[in-house]
């Protein structure tokens, strides 16, 4: 039985809204016309689809489904544009970065992508952007992961250097030897949120019992290094963020003999797009100016 893109594009707008509700707005009909068309491509695939949760999300009999109702809207928009249509569409691309990329070298790639693209930038941390490409909600990913998922292509990027930073009254206070393995198991810790392992990462590599430190949690990439910078505790700072706090001497390194490299990769679909042909080349010109 052949897959209704109708329902398929009702699905999507389902799991990118979170709710049938949200989705029938989206789509101008009504929830019964959306929870019929679920309905109906459960009944043609044979398997539960969604999960009806808050927000709905795809099942993993879902998720390729989810891609390819991403990938046929890509094409279609770019058959119409190629047909000559005069009003032509958008083209919609949603993507999954990291913070810190994010903070500094990716946005200049939304610049020069190409012209009539429809950014959905979502964030995560770099050891987890690929499960949304996994799941199928996004065509394309900044991720820390070299392996490519199931129909995609992966790319080097470069790597993201981090440097143990903290303010010099922090710094003489908890740090009067300059950053050793029992003065960072004292010192306050500043972390991105509960995924963020980069902090101890580099304890890691700096000892080999690395300790566990007194935490504080900052969700946000601008609060995270304001936080630094205002002498809560001491954290990782992108090289590209720190040299100009190091320059003014609002903050100093710790360990600085030792840094954190971290490499990164574009993973995207297996399919012939422009949108994501442009959008390739634009991250590579991004990601050679901003990462080592």
């Amino acid at each position: 039985m052949a897959l209704d893109s109708t329902q398929l594009a009702t699905f999507a707008a389902v799991v990118d809204e979170g709710s049938f509700e949200a989705a029938a707005r989206v789509l101008h009909v009504t929830p019964s016309a959306v929870s019929q068309r679920i309905k109906a491509l459960e009944q043609a695939v044979g398997q539960v689809v969604l999960r009806r949760v808050k927000p709905c999300r795809a099942t993993p009999a879902g998720r390729p489904l989810l891609r390819l109702a991403g990938q046929i809207a890509v094409l279609e928009r770019e058959a119409l544009a190629a047909a000559g249509r005069r009003d032509e569409p958008w083209s919609r691309a949603a993507v999954v970065v990291n913070a810190d990329s994010l903070a500094t070298w990716f946005l200049p790639a939304l610049v020069t992508a190409g012209d009539r693209i429809l950014f959905d930038v979502r964030e995560d941390d770099q050891d987890h952007t690929a499960e949304l490409l996994r799941d199928g909600a996004v065509m394309a990913a900044v991720t820390a992961q070299r392996e490519a998922v199931q129909g995609c292509r992966a790319e080097r990027l470069g790597a993201m250097r981090y440097l143990a930073t903290a303010t010099p009254a922090l710094a003489r206070r908890w740090f009067p030897a300059g950053g050793t393995p029992g003065e960072f198991a004292e010192a306050p810790m500043l972390v991105l949120d509960r995924k963020d392992r980069l902090q101890h990462r580099f304890l890691r590599a700096l000892t080999p019992r690395p300790p566990d430190p007194p935490t504080h949690y900052v969700p946000s990439a601008w609060g995270f290094t304001e936080a630094i910078r205002l002498g809560v505790g001491w954290g990782l700072m992108p090289e590209q963020l720190a040299e100009a706090d190091l320059a003014a001497g609002r903050v100093v390194r710790l360990a600085p003999a030792h840094h954190l490299d971290v490499s990164l990769y574009w993973q995207h679909w297996k399919l012939t797009s422009t949108v994501l042909t442009s959008l390739t080349k634009a991250v590579r010109t991004a990601a050679a100016a901003g990462l080592r």
